[in-house]
């Protein structure tokens, strides 16, 4: 008898190698979409989808609870943060119906929101941007800051609200208005462009013990100035896991986390920017790389022996849609590394196509076009607001 597993959010390219990869390993696909038109919704691996409209968490974790009981859901697992932290938050209303790997929620927000990650790392000496807590104002916050300066929500996703200011006049006039937007915010050192963006996947136990690595170098994201990775490749850093890990140690994590760092060309630093509590994007080159993240959430969370593994360096992952993108926008398309016509190399995938699943490409590309023309979310998706 096949085990039921629900993917919530299960619209965005994530979903499509976790999918496959359960799908593979005899697990029953269900998918939670918030509308048809998206790259999950046209994968064949995700065999049972259910539109879901509800907006509010309470709402959207009643909805959930009956679906899992009428279909005999054995696993949950989060695409999106709202998710994830809608599931951390109601766990114990959830716990008695599905099983699913998620922190105590003191623990998640302490990684989740932005400031309060960035006073973890400060403690356990871990690399960091400088950074001020903006809720008790302005004029005692920002002694021993230097400007330019960036202004970032707590909590917020996609450099949403993420605004850069040259001085203290600049933030006084454009803070309210983020604030108003997007909650408490601090203030952060600008790390100047020109350093590496590492993403370090880790996954952790209840111990919060490290079971699970993995590192992927962005090699070009779109926007330039802050979005998403359009091209990257795994890496061998030790170091940098170790930090990780010792990060989510103090927090007290429980499960899959996604750090986010960029070296400071000042020093060849790398400092931790955030933590996504759920897997990315491109997640699919770390799968590819042999670490397998959809079927070790699962099968951990069922209770099952886990088979140990390490992720390889060398496996590609490029997002067509965004690789087009940056290529019509970059002055920088002829002189990149790798070069952006190398299509057909070894150990190269991509995000938002493959040939055993194709019809979530165009699912996605139509959904991306009908976006990309609507100016609110061109600029929700304009990168940091320089």
């Amino acid at each position: 008898m096949y085990v039921s597993v629900l993917i919530l959010d299960a619209g965005g390219t994530q979903a499509l190698p976790i999918a496959e990869s359960l799908y593979k390993a005899e697990f029953d696909i269900h998918g939670f979409f918030s509308h048809k038109l998206s790259y999950g919704y046209g994968s064949r691996f995700i065999k049972h989808k259910h539109i879901v409209r509800v907006r509010k968490a309470k709402e959207y974790v009643v909805e959930l609870i009956s679906y899992i009981q009428q279909n005999d859901i054995k696993v949950i697992m989060p695409m999106s943060d709202r998710t994830a932290e809608w599931i951390s938050l109601y766990q114990n209303s959830l716990k008695e119906y599905v099983s699913f790997v998620t922190p105590s929620y003191d623990s998640f927000i302490k990684g989740y929101d932005k400031n309060k990650l960035m006073h973890v790392c400060r403690n356990c000496n871990a690399p960091h941007p400088r950074t001020i807590d903006l809720q008790d104002g302005i004029n005692t916050a920002i002694v021993g800051m230097s400007f330019p300066a960036l202004i970032k929500p707590n909590i917020t996703t996609g450099g949403r609200g993420m605004t850069l200011v040259k001085d203290i006049a600049e933030l006084h006039q454009k803070l309210p208005a983020i604030e108003q937007q997007y909650g408490l915010c601090h203030l952060q050192e600008f790390i100047q462009p020109g350093g590496k963006q590492i993403k370090v996947q880790l996954f952790v136990n209840e111990s919060s013990e490290l079971l699970y690595s993995s590192v992927l170098h962005k090699q070009r994201y779109y926007p330039e100035n802050g979005g998403s990775s359009s091209c990257n490749e795994t890496i061998i850093n030790e170091d940098v896991v170790a930090i990780c890990s010792e990060v989510l140690k103090k927090i007290g994590w429980k499960g899959f986390a996604d750090f986010d760092l960029i070296e400071d060309p000042k020093d060849g630093v790398l400092k931790i920017m955030e933590i996504n509590p759920r897997v990315p994007a491109c997640v699919k080159s770390a799968i590819k790389s042999g670490v397998d993240y959809g079927k070790i959430y699962v099968d951990y969370a069922l209770g099952k022996e886990l088979n140990l593994s390490s992720s390889k360096a060398g496996y590609k992952l490029r997002h067509i849609g965004f690789e087009v993108l940056w290529f019509l926008k970059s002055k920088k398309r002829f002189q990149t590394h790798p070069s952006w016509f190398r299509f057909f190399v070894k150990n190269l995938f991509f995000q938002d196509f493959a040939w055993n699943d194709p019809l979530p490409f165009f699912y996605g590309t139509i959904e991306n076009i009908k976006q990309m023309l609507n100016p609110k979310f061109r600029k929700q998706k304009g990168g940091i607001n320089l």
